[in-house]
């Protein structure tokens, strides 16, 4: 994989000539029918998608404000949340038919979440929070492996691309790093294994322009080398042009209106 740190401006051709999409197909890595969800079941639903499909190795951006529900989707689609009503299906397997235990075993070895707040572990190192994924799942474990790369190896190199290489870094605790550093830990974290599925809510929210930029770059190029789907949320529509398709949610989530589902206008993009 090119070599690149994350302090050189990067524009958003750059990003598209260096991290090109791999090939999307047919085949639903993300298949929604009809979901339902609300925190109480007297209350309204705070998610309402009647037909969602991402296929594999598509990047989809779904923009939309603060507490629109974006992030209550990602919830679903990792399985932390599970739909009363309709059906999510991942990678083909119908996530309400789990039981809860099997829900986290799934998300463990198919999905890489990079979460709004992180949820680096504070007692742990940056290493062995980027490691973690593989301490719990044997499948993504052995996929490091098979690169030929020790675990260790493949963290070092992640967060190299991610500026943050090197033992000393490696070795701190992550409560002692900036915000921006945290992201990129998380990042890192994420990608350990090689999911099939990479959910990103807000991801770049506590980076500089420069940083978001370069990050992107390489959120997109880990995620085209091994085909990963990754479903972007966001509130900022500039980041539209790089997604092989952009949608806004609250035109996907039929929540106080019925309006079709589409694309982000081409004003926007």
């Amino acid at each position: 994989m090119q070599d690149s740190t994350i302090d050189t401006p990067v524009s958003n051709a750059q990003i598209r000539e260096e991290a090109p999409a791999a090939p999307a197909t047919t085949d639903s890595v993300v298949d929604l029918s009809a979901a339902r969800f609300a925190w109480h079941a007297a209350s309204p639903p705070i998610v309402a998608i009647d037909t969602l499909r991402v296929g594999r190795a598509e990047r989809l951006l779904l923009r939309g404000p603060s507490g629109s529900g974006k992030s209550t989707l990602l919830s679903l689609l990792a399985g932390v949340l599970k739909a009363q009503r309709g059906s999510v299906r991942i990678l083909g397997h119908e996530l309400g038919a789990l039981t809860g235990t099997e829900r986290d075993r799934f998300r463990a070895d198919h999905i890489g979440v990079i979460f709004q707040m992180f949820n680096l572990i504070p007692y742990l190192s940056v290493r062995e929070n980027v490691c973690l994924p593989c301490a719990f799942s044997s499948r993504r474990r052995e996929r490091c492996e098979r690169s030929g790369m020790s675990v260790r190896e493949v963290a070092a190199r992640l967060l190299d691309h991610l500026d943050m290489g090197g033992e000393e870094m490696s070795r701190r605790q992550v409560t002692e790093l900036s915000v921006g550093q945290q992201q990129r830990v998380a990042a890192a974290r994420a990608l350990m294994g090689d999911p099939e599925l990479v959910l990103a809510d807000e991801p770049t929210s506590s980076l500089d322009a420069d940083r978001r930029a370069a990050f992107l770059a390489l959120l997109f190029r880990e995620c085209a080398r091994v085909r990963a789907t990754l479903i972007f949320v966001t509130h900022d529509v500039t980041l539209a042009p790089l997604f092989d398709r952009a949608l806004e949610f609250s035109d996907l989530n039929r929540v106080g209106g019925t309006r079709p589902a589409g694309a982000i206008s081409a004003e926007a993009r």
